[in-house]
């Protein structure tokens, strides 16, 4: 019988220290129950176990798709334990609005949490540093900087094939007689600024980019473009039909209207890219003013 000598032994056990290595590092899995840390993962193609409350986030988010293969761990605000449990992740991601769910979720992985929209900080810059930090955490650094060099040539090749516009209004709406309008520190507003085109908002905003306001708010600004981003919530279109306030604003009788499917108004780069591409296309369609 031959026997194996002390350096292939230490060989063989080196080869098997790398090889398990690799595969635990394969089979490392990020939860998150923040939908803008969720979409950038998958953006930069970081495995993925478990996202929260994936129905809205389909219904809010749209794109990038969340596989079947991810389990949802029920409501953003309540994550079901439980499930998290039954296959635990590397570690669960968080944003600072659910740092309350901390305690409850390191009894099952570590928790990190990134921060984005913060105030007095700049919005673009926060959003590349999302992607560039979850990169070195799931070792996809290379994947985060094709991201954000894809994400700034595609705002320059919009940038330069669009016409000059007038200035745009973006809103949400919340009911049929209350709006939030995107301004400054928005994910909507920093696309704007890519792109050279006007915001015609002039009013502060939250750390969140957003005012809230009644929908007469929107007839201060005569000559701008409103853009509606969906989704509506139950009834509002149908009560907007009957509205006179909202019939009567210089917009909507001046045809001087868009509306755009989902974008996620507090998102990131992915977001970022999907409403240039959106909005973009919606301004080339819609007729001469």
């Amino acid at each position: 019988m031959r026997h194996a000598t002390p350096l292939s032994f230490l060989a063989r056990c080196g080869l098997f220290a790398v090889c398990l290595l690799a595969f635990s590092t394969a089979q490392a899995q990020w939860a998150t129950v923040d939908w803008t840390i969720a979409e950038t993962l998958m953006a930069i193609d970081a495995p993925v176990s478990s996202v929260a409350q994936q129905d809205a986030y389909h219904d809010w988010v749209g794109e990038p798709r969340i596989p079947e293969s991810v389990s949802d761990m029920g409501l953003r605000t309540q994550p079901n334990l439980e499930l998290l449990a039954q296959i635990p992740p590397e570690q669960t991601l968080i944003s600072p609005m659910f740092a309350g769910l901390t305690p409850r979720l390191e009894r099952i992985a570590p928790v990190t949490s990134f921060a984005i929209y913060s105030p007095g900080t700049d919005t673009w810059e926060e959003m590349q540093t999302l992607t560039r930090q979850l990169g070195e955490l799931t070792e996809r650094q290379t994947q985060a900087e094709a991201l954000i060099e894809e994400t700034t040539a595609l705002m320059g090749r919009l940038r330069r094939s669009q016409p000059d516009t007038a200035p745009l209004l973006m809103v949400q709406f919340m009911d049929a007689r209350h709006v939030r309008v995107f301004g400054d520190n928005s994910l909507y507003n920093a696309v704007l600024e890519q792109l050279d085109i006007p915001n015609a908002w002039d009013q502060p905003t939250n750390a969140w980019g957003f005012a809230l306001a009644g929908v007469e708010a929107l007839a201060r600004y005569p000559e701008a473009m409103l853009v509606i981003i969906d989704p509506l919530p139950a009834g509002v279109e149908e009560q907007l039909a009957k509205s006179g306030l909202w019939q009567h604003l210089p917009s909507v009788k001046n045809n001087r209207l868009l509306r755009l499917p989902p974008v996620w108004s507090f998102g990131a780069l992915p977001s970022a890219q999907r409403f240039a591409k959106e909005l973009t296309a919606a301004l080339e369609a819609a007729p001469a003013q």
